[in-house]
């Protein structure tokens, strides 16, 4: 933004705040200024043994819940992106998806075994593992199922975190795996693992060894705390930028193999159905990707003036390089700013300042990763992939802008 748009926009913010407040009343000297709201006369609550959100907050919930039919435990529920800011998730508001329900797991009970192709099989009780060195990284967490609402032929009417909120962002602490598969000696012929969980399912995925040596990790915390039940407990396995489904919660047993073991997960599921027919499998990485979070479906505009338009953006591949804003429905892009650290396969926050005078407006946002990947359009990505794919979609999505300021989900078809 120019020195002289910036200019304006901070002219009409004290404008608009004057207007709002009223001018400060003058005081008589050593006068003492009224608060803005009255204190307490009785004492307030105690320290508490675990933190909880203001009542006054008690909206701010995961939403989008879905479950399969007759069969609750298997379902999901979505991080409410549009009432967050940064880019770490409140563990309590990261998106769950679960296959066979959360199961109660005791640690001191719980063991890790590596088997397979290596020299030496291991088990590892949970707090062994904790007596190693931990490492801690910012990464996200992206269902791989996650935006599909954008492949429908008709723009659902749904706020934006029970579009898009199946991607949420943590630091996650825990131990390389590397470490450990060294500890295990890996044998002639290792050349993938299967990861199996310890829910009610035995949910298990085959992982290439070469993304498991580079950069998997075995994760015991999430966000300073050991990790919540629905998101592993007492840990999981964490592969930066891959889909959700292959980072097994409550790890129980990794299986060195020559091949991958053609499980469930990978073939009947999440695997990439193209046009023609074919499917492909161990489509791992997430795409890059871009939403706006504010203005967007499920709020409103407040009228005519400044408004920052927010959201976030990410990529399997690297780090985000650049975020586009377009406000009149993709005729043309201005770069937006990109806030705080930028990271490699995390989340990133971004804004771009714009005076809405009222019209009808559509908003989008368009990513650029490290790897010089740019996010397509809807009818790109479905030109590419077709109708029937219904994983890994990272679709510009488009918010249209009423005259009286709501704000709803739409398809720029361009």
């Amino acid at each position: 933004m120019s020195a002289t748009t910036r200019r304006r926009f901070l002219q009409a913010t004290v404008a608009l705040t004057t207007a709002t407040i009223g001018a400060p009343a003058a005081m008589a000297s050593g006068a003492r200024p009224a608060g803005g709201a009255a204190a307490p006369r009785a004492p307030g609550a105690p320290p508490s043994r675990y933190g909880a959100p203001s009542p006054f907050e008690a909206a701010v919930s995961r939403v989008g819940f879905v479950s399969m039919p007759g069969a609750p435990a298997s379902g999901a529920s979505r991080t409410p992106l549009e009432q967050l800011e940064g880019t770490i998730t409140p563990t309590s508001l990261h998106f769950e998806r679960h296959h066979s329900g959360v199961p109660e797991i005791d640690p001191s009970a719980h063991r890790l075994v590596i088997r397979g192709r290596v020299n030496r099989p291991l088990s590892f009780r949970v707090d062994d593992l904790k007596r190693y060195p931990l490492v801690s990284r910012q990464h996200f967490l992206e269902c791989s199922g996650n935006s599909a609402a954008l492949v429908a032929p008709v723009a659902v009417e749904q706020t934006c975190g029970e579009i898009h909120g199946l991607v949420s962002g943590s630091e996650w602490t825990g131990i390389p795996l590397r470490t450990l598969l060294g500890e295990a000696g890996l044998a002639p012929g290792a050349r993938w693992l299967v990861c199996e969980g310890a829910d009610a399912g035995r949910m298990n995925r085959s992982v290439p060894l070469a993304k498991a040596m580079n950069d998997g990790m075995i994760a015991l915390y999430q966000n300073g705390e050991r990790l919540r039940p629905e998101n592993g407990y007492p840990l999981r396995l964490l592969l930066p930028g891959w889909e959700g489904n292959i980072q097994v919660k409550w790890l129980r047993e990794i299986t060195l193999t020559s091949e991958p073991a053609m499980t469930r997960e990978e073939t009947s599921k999440y695997t990439d159905l193209r046009p023609d027919g074919i499917a492909d499998q161990f489509s791992f990485a997430m795409g890059v990707k871009s939403v706006i979070t504010h203005p967007a479906a499920g709020l409103a505009m407040a009228g005519p003036g400044w408004y920052a338009i927010k959201g976030l953006a990410w990529s399997g591949a690297g780090a985000i390089r650049g975020v586009e804003v377009s406000v009149d429905g993709g005729r043309s892009w201005r770069s937006a700013q990109l806030d705080g650290v930028v990271l490699d396969r995390f989340l990133t926050r971004f804004r771009f300042d714009w005076e809405w005078q009222g019209q009808e407006s559509v908003i989008l946002s368009r990513a650029t990763d490290s790897a010089g990947r740019v996010q397509p359009s809807r009818p790109a990505w479905l030109a590419e992939h077709g109708p029937s794919f219904n994983y890994h979609c990272n679709a510009i999505q488009a918010w249209r802008i009423s005259r009286s300021g709501k704000v709803g989900n739409t398809y720029v078809e361009a």
